[in-house]
């Protein structure tokens, strides 16, 4: 187990792939925190109320300070999902697959080094990602004359955990690229829902009794619901949160899935 965490360990980083995301996250984040920090201290209500039936409360500044600082698990989980994803579907795109799969025949073994060696490329993800989102919404909020909280033990935490969330992620990437491995639908899969299909049944669940419920089981509701803060959940747009540990579990949970569906379907048939 040992040397197949290494080797997969060192196929994550030797390519230059995952530098390039990683640097395109910090890029972004910073980008989106600075833009929400403006507009969210401008009009604190130009965001909230944004689904029909859902009524959000008045963002306080303490509120309005840890959905910035969240909000890499709310917009730029994409990333990690991407670079976990990739991390498979690499292999059997460049047909590495049969040679990895012959120096370590245990399918399994091989799955779990996969997942296991990504968390530290997740962490790294996690903490460049929450760092420029930090930064970036604090520099604005200070820059307009409103507190930015970085000493309040709750926003702290909060901002602890969205790394926590998104190392989670580039787990949930490679169980998602073990279950389907064409690298070109993973990353439309990927970008699809992420962007446009989760937030829109958040949205949409946020407004039925009957589905409000079942939409904070979503992945990336279980996500937010990590830190604790949520950039749809706080400005009303969607339905609140799961508790930390209930949404690092259902996050988890999905990587797990992901990853035994693709054990017993793709890794099960003869590769070649």
């Amino acid at each position: 187990m040992t040397a197949a965490l290494r080797t997969e360990y060192r196929k994550l980083v030797t390519t230059r792939l995952w530098w390039i995301l990683l640097a395109s996250m910090a890029a972004y984040m910073a980008f989106l925190a600075g833009i929400m920090a403006f507009a969210l201290t401008q009009d604190p209500g130009s965001m909230t109320g944004g689904a029909p039936g859902v009524e959000a409360a008045p963002m306080t500044p303490e509120s309005v300070a840890r959905t910035i600082y969240t909000l890499a698990t709310s917009l730029g989980y994409v990333f990690p999902v991407i670079v976990g994803a990739l991390a498979m579907t690499s292999e059997f795109r460049h047909q590495t697959i049969t040679p990895t799969l012959l120096a370590e025949p245990r399918r399994t073994v091989f799955l779990a080094a996969k997942m296991l060696s990504s968390v530290v490329v997740g962490l790294l993800f996690g903490i460049v990602g929450t760092v420029s989102t930090v930064g970036a919404g604090a520099g604005v909020l200070a820059l307009m004359g409103e507190p930015t909280y970085l000493s309040d033990p709750i926003v702290v935490r909060s901002a602890w955990l969205s790394v926590v969330a998104l190392t989670v992620w580039t787990v949930v990437g490679v169980g998602f690229g073990t279950l389907l491995t064409n690298q070109v639908a993973v990353i439309v899969v990927v970008l699809a829902f992420t962007q446009f299909v989760e937030p829109i049944l958040r949205i949409a669940g946020g407004q039925f009794d009957w589905s409000e419920g079942m939409s904070k089981y979503l992945p990336g509701a279980a996500g937010e619901a990590i830190t604790g803060s949520s950039f749809y959940a706080d400005s009303g747009m969607a339905a609140g949160l799961l508790t930390s540990w209930q949404g690092f579990a259902v996050l988890l949970g999905y990587a797990v899935l992901f990853a035994v569906v693709g054990r017993v379907t793709t890794l099960r048939r003869d590769i070649t």
